[in-house]
């Protein structure tokens, strides 16, 4: 399972928005987002931001940092690492696993994600099997699998 920053409502959670960051950040890079959207108290969303794993970046040099998956080179169609960006997106599928063993229904769920996180929700969102409340993809892209 993810390691993740959690800011949970005010009253039981009965909807949840699950937000993955950019290369080379953290769970923490969208976490003072919450506050500004000023959501009533009434409404009771948890919101989760995952952790991607540290691992070397392929066009960084090599350097280690968070990443959902490794790029192997930049152009146009960006060439990614299939295989770690499907074990990444199977792991934010476990996160709404758990949200819905939770109580809370799927399209009461929404992923969203900045930059590389955005590949990974829209292959989240777009291979789960069930409906979701919807995506939130910034400054993004769609990685094609290769």
């Amino acid at each position: 399972m993810l390691s993740s920053v959690v800011i949970e409502p005010k009253k039981p959670a009965d909807s949840c928005v699950i937000w993955l960051h950019g290369l080379g950040a953290n769970g923490h890079d969208f976490e003072p987002i919450v506050p500004e959207l000023g959501l009533p108290d009434s409404l009771a969303t948890r919101f989760i931001f995952p952790h991607a794993p540290e691992m070397p970046v392929t066009i960084n040099g090599g350097m280690v940092m968070p990443a959902w998956y490794d790029i192997l080179e930049m152009n146009i169609d960006r060439k990614v690492d299939s295989e770690q960006l499907i074990k990444s997106a199977q792991d934010v599928a476990q996160l709404i696993e758990q949200q819905m063993a939770a109580g809370i229904a799927p399209e009461r769920i929404l992923i969203a994600g900045f930059s590389q996180g955005g590949a990974v929700a829209y292959h989240v969102a777009l291979s789960f099997p069930h409906r979701l409340a919807g995506l939130l993809a910034l400054s993004t892209y769609f990685a094609t699998l290769i």
